[in-house]
């Protein structure tokens, strides 16, 4: 299995942290984000890792060479201009090619990894849901007893930015920047999205507060 890690937003919520560092090299317990990923990655056996660029790219690019360092061969996926989540895969199709893959948001972190859930079968997408952060009571999508996720309903759980997917999701939608949201909302109508409730630690890294409290929490971890 390959993955992807989308790595190529301006980060505008992190600013002023990102007006001179990219969001994924920004630092945590030591080490570059984004570096927790790879090193997670590499752990659970994928060794193939596509990374989209577009702010800050060569910074990026730089920090991570081939990957090589981190136990994995990163391929990467450059953008002119940020071609948000659905456009980024779009892009990088010929990278990841055919077979399901795990994809990471940059900006989160957490403890799961891609081995803990079931192959997608027929489905297009399996989702990694978390309790509702008190950032985002309301959650995004309800997920059933059967394990099935659906767009209305109650208890509504938070999409934790992991999530298996299948590149069919994406492979007939033209070039160009477009959300992933909406896909999987048409895909959760045909009944073709699975769900996965990770109870484990799980962080969005989406502000300064946010990646301090992160950094303090995994330096007081190890002592």
């Amino acid at each position: 299995m390959k993955a992807m890690i989308l790595a190529a937003g301006l980060g505008t919520r992190m600013r002023p942290l990102t007006d001179h560092c990219p969001k994924p090299l920004l630092p945590v317990a030591g080490k570059p984000l984004i570096v927790h990923h790879l090193e997670r990655l590499a752990a659970a056996g994928i060794v193939e890792v596509v990374i989209n660029v577009s702010y800050r790219a060569d910074q990026i690019i730089e920090a991570l060479g081939d990957g090589g360092d981190f136990g994995v061969r990163i391929a990467w996926s450059r953008e002119e201009a940020p071609l948000e989540t659905g456009g980024g895969i779009r892009r990088a199709l010929p990278l990841l090619g055919e077979a399901p893959f795990w994809l990471v948001n940059g900006d989160v972190w957490c403890d799961l990894t891609p081995d803990a859930l079931p192959a997608l079968d027929d489905d297009l997408a399996r989702l990694v849901l978390v309790d509702n952060p008190a950032h985002h009571p309301d959650g995004d999508f309800h997920l059933d007893a059967a394990g099935r996720v659906h767009e209305t309903g109650k208890p509504r759980l938070t999409y934790a930015g992991l999530a298996l997917l299948d590149p069919a999701l994406v492979a007939g939608c033209d070039d160009g920047a477009f959300a992933l949201a909406p896909l999987l909302r048409a895909a959760m109508a045909r009944g073709r999205v699975a769900g996965h409730h990770h109870r484990g630690t799980w962080v969005d890294v989406g502000t300064p507060a946010r990646l301090a409290a992160l950094d303090e929490a995994l330096r007081a971890q190890r002592g």
